[in-house]
């Protein structure tokens, strides 16, 4: 069982997610925005993040597109934070879209939606040393 930080704004995506992974025998923790994402990741110490790059601004924070690629950002920054492996879902795949996920840190990304979903439990997998 793996102990993962599901980042994620969207309900139905929320609970799919939770309970296939759930399912398979981990351990979900959610955030709906990049800023409790990092503090939920501080306190946490999942050993996976997965992270929506389409997230809400907080009502500090100006709109932001890539709010999610802004909090790997600033997990990747913290030394405390750095070494969790973060993969990020998107539905934006193209090289460029790739270039900029690897630049803010993340370690793979997986395609929305998320179909089969073996891909992503494979990696799960991975990153965390276990078997789907």
């Amino acid at each position: 069982m793996a102990k993962i930080l599901l980042v994620e704004d969207d309900e139905d995506n929320i609970g799919l997610l939770t309970r296939l992974l759930e399912h398979h025998g981990h351990a979900i923790t959610v955030a709906t925005d990049g800023a409790t994402a990092v503090v939920r990741a501080r306190e946490d110490r999942p050993e996976l993040i997965l992270m929506d790059l389409e997230l809400p601004p907080t009502p500090e924070e100006s709109p932001d597109p890539n709010a999610g690629l802004e909090a790997t950002r600033r997990l990747k920054a913290d030394p405390e934070t750095a070494g969790i492996p973060v993969i990020a879902l998107t539905a934006h795949t193209m090289a460029l879209h790739q270039e900029r996920i690897a630049a803010a840190g993340c370690d793979a990304f997986q395609e929305k939606p998320i179909y089969p979903f073996e891909n992503l439990l494979n990696k799960i997998a991975q990153f965390t040393q276990r078997d789907v």
